[in-house]
């Protein structure tokens, strides 16, 4: 099965992991998605993440969810973005 937005699953596995309370989510790994969670951690948004590398699978990242005093660091989290025109592309 292809899939068509991985930063939105990424973002979605975080979103639901916060909602279900659990310290760490799994996703595919990807440059695009690393590169996401680097930001994500440096804001300190989330604790951490790590690669996991299996022999008989691809790696998959180990994101670390922050919480502060039972609450989510993340209130809110959504993929936006502008339709294309002919000018410029973007991705908020």
């Amino acid at each position: 099965m292809t899939m068509t937005d991985p930063l939105g699953d990424m973002l979605t596995r975080i979103r639901n992991g916060l909602t279900a309370k659990k310290a760490i989510v799994e996703c595919p790994k990807s440059k695009l998605r690393e590169s996401v969670l680097q930001v994500l951690k440096k804001e300190g948004f989330i604790r951490g993440y790590t690669v996991k590398d299996d022999k008989n699978k691809k790696p998959i990242l180990l994101i670390e969810l922050k919480y502060f005093e039972g609450k989510p660091a993340i209130k809110e989290i959504s993929r936006i973005s502008k339709p294309m025109d002919s000018d410029c592309c973007s991705v908020l």
